[in-house]
């Protein structure tokens, strides 16, 4: 029901839906169902009984229906509890109580006529007979299921239409046969909010996106050089680092039409509705071009061809993707249409897919570095109360490794755990509670934990901060905990450095830190426990990392077995021989007891240190990195030439002058 203003008046329009039809015939139902109630529920006898209780003088009147040759009883309302054995031995409170039948040859004037004159003038009952018009109840049954079928299936195609593509309204012309419309949506620029201001850090990826919508803006000033706009841009990165974002911003940026459609809208059970909604998109795009076509998710559609032989369930997948193929770079003009897509699985893509003349450009949306970090920061910080002391620095050098989407959700998790604390503004600790409960999940309060088994968990946390102390490739401590998060027992928490390259020295002692816990507990306990099970985890892959896939081992060579193409994942031959597979799982459990044995070295030769930190923590049960430094010394830092810019700052404000 819109209602619409006119000249200061509002204006009430009431538009017609097939809607009110199944209202009314709602209504209609149950008004028969509720006339229905209103009756009561007679019980039928023979005609031998009807005669006894008209010489008893229970009757109190008989209505006879002629045309039916059916008689229905009233009891009179002193003498009903006399018959409540027929009723199940409850009394009924409504009228006819019985009925009966006869023949077609029953007189009822001449019958009951006969029947009063032998009564009493009290034992005398009322009659009244009448003829049962089965006019509309003919029309009923003939009219009525009909109507009632034909209303199903309009509902049932409708629904199916619109499932299937077709609008609100039964879908466009074709009804069920729309089923292959595109249900690409075209973006109206008053829905759209986001600017290329909202999308913070990506420096790379808004540039090459931002060129394209300048293209579109401004076409003269590259077609004047002989340039040419480009087809398609795929956006690749890890989830949450704002590939749909970027898209939502050229729509927000660009002055051109704007389609958005999901890779998994393509691929329908039914054959050749996948190629026929890619051919109805690129026809609405052509026919409003210059235009963008935006798919996200891809790889629904795009996956390689050829994997999965012999099963028919892939050959409508192939068969899109070919259609896709032909309408992105095929003998049809497509000018003027670009396609915008995004996938975190570029890897599976079909090579034809990735060629240039369909996507010419790969624009590769990585996890933020620390500036990017900082201003994802404050885009999301828009609409918090933040302390006036609140360091947005510092809380994007808390963060590495976390993607745009982690950033927004610790900002939200943070204004929710200051209003938790019925807090006036979100403070730093509040976010570093919410980096807490995102990363290591929520906080265990009530878990049952021994005196033993939580002096285990000091000492292994304590052999984790301790060897991660005095190594100086190992990422810097922040803090270790014992309150139970999530699966874990206890945490020790790191601020990774943010490496474009690992060298083997820098490996091998990211692996110390990963078994100190375990060898911690040897050197206290005199045996391990299970709770270095996903250190060891972590800590196996990257042996056989540094032995098969990067040739850090002198036996096994400068060699790689590593596939980054993915052809490989269904080849059932392994590219090396059993015995080049037996001399690699020696290597790696050589590696793994060096680690271990120089762990072992470490800890044994600082067990005063290392034992000081346990107890400590069994005091405080949170302890930061001030305090491993108080017990241990100065972090132990790389050579200056190997040091990050922040380390060497750090190193300078905390030397000292010579006297």
């Amino acid at each position: 029901m819109p209602e619409k203003k006119q000249n200061g008046k509002r204006e009430i329009r009431i538009r017609a839906n097939i809607s009110w039809l199944y209202i009314l015939l709602l209504v209609g139902i149950g008004w028969m169902l509720f006339s229905q109630r209103n009756a009561g529920n007679p019980q039928k006898i023979e005609w031998a009984e009807v005669q006894e209780m008209i010489k008893a003088g229970d009757v109190d009147e008989i209505t006879f229906v002629r045309n039916d040759y059916e008689g229905y009883i009233k009891v009179r309302p002193d003498r009903v509890s006399k018959y409540a054995d027929k009723f199940g031995g409850n009394v009924p409170r409504k009228s006819p109580h019985f009925f009966f039948l006869v023949s077609d040859k029953f007189d009822p004037e001449t019958v009951f006529g006969a029947l009063n004159g032998e009564l009493p003038e009290e034992a005398r009952f009322g009659v009244v007979i009448k003829s049962n018009s089965r006019v509309w109840g003919s029309v009923l049954e003939w009219i009525l299921f009909p109507l009632l079928m034909i209303l199903m299936w309009v509902w049932l195609f409708r629904g199916f239409n619109r499932n299937m593509g077709g609008g609100p309204g039964g879908g466009g012309p074709g009804g069920v046969f729309g089923v292959g419309r595109s249900t690409g949506k075209l973006a109206d620029k008053t829905q759209v909010n986001v600017t290329f201001k909202d999308v913070a850090g990506l420096y790379g990826a808004k540039e090459e996106v931002m060129e394209i919508v300048d293209f579109l803006r401004n076409p003269a000033k590259y077609t004047s050089l002989g340039g040419k706009i480009p087809k398609g841009a795929l956006l690749v990165g890890p989830p949450g680092t704002g590939k749909t974002l970027l898209a939502k911003a050229v729509a927000g940026e660009a002055n051109v039409p704007f389609f958005s459609i999901s890779g998994s809208d393509f691929v329908e059970m039914f054959v050749g509705v996948g190629a026929s909604r890619v051919r109805d998109l690129f026809r609405q795009a052509k026919e409003k071009a210059p235009c963008i076509v935006f798919i996200d998710e891809i790889d629904a559609v795009g996956r390689a061809r050829g994997r999965n032989v012999g099963f028919s369930s892939n050959d409508e997948r192939e068969n899109t993707l070919n259609q896709l193929l032909t309408e992105m770079d095929g003998f049809g003009t497509n000018s003027g249409v670009i396609v915008l897509a995004a996938t975190n699985r570029a890897d599976i893509l079909d090579k034809a897919l990735m060629r240039a003349g369909r996507f010419d450009r790969q624009i590769h949306v990585d996890l933020p570095e620390l500036k990017e970090r900082e201003e994802i920061f404050k885009v999301h910080m828009r609409g918090i109360k933040v302390s006036d002391d609140f360091d947005v620095e510092f809380m994007a050098k808390h963060t590495p490794g976390f993607s745009g989407a982690d950033i927004a959700n610790v900002c939200n998790e943070a204004a929710l755990t200051a209003a938790r604390r019925n807090k006036t503004t979100v403070e730093k600790q509040d976010f570093l509670d919410a980096v807490d409960r995102i990363v290591g999940g929520l906080e265990r309060k009530g878990a049952l934990i021994s005196v033993a088994e939580k002096r285990s968990i000091a000492h292994h946390e304590a052999g984790h901060a301790t060897v991660s102390w005095l190594l100086p490739y190992a990422n810097p401590l922040f803090k270790v905990t014992l309150i139970p998060r999530g699966q874990a027992l206890g945490a020790a928490w790191y601020l990774p450095e943010e490496r474009k390259l690992w060298k083997r020295s820098q490996m091998i002692d990211e692996m110390c830190t990963l078994i100190g816990g375990r060898v911690a507990e040897e050197i206290v306990d005199g045996q391990p426990s299970t709770g270095a099970q996903n250190d060891l985890e972590r800590l196996t892959q990257m042996a056989y990392g540094m032995v098969q896939y990067y040739g850090m081992s002198e036996k096994v060579g400068a060699l790689s077995f590593y596939d980054s193409t993915g052809t490989r994942g269904y080849d059932l031959t392994k590219p090396y021989s059993e015995k080049t597979a037996e001399l690699m799982d020696k290597e790696v459990k050589d590696l793994v007891q060096m680690v271990h044995d120089r762990t072992m070295d470490l800890l044994v030769s600082h067990k005063e240190g290392f034992l000081k930190i346990a107890s400590l923590l069994l005091e405080k049960e949170v302890i930061f990195a001030e305090d491993v430094e108080r017990i241990l010394g100065p972090k132990v830092l790389p050579q200056a030439d190997e040091r990050k810019p922040e380390q060497q700052e750090q190193t300078e404000q905390t030397a000292q002058p010579a006297e």
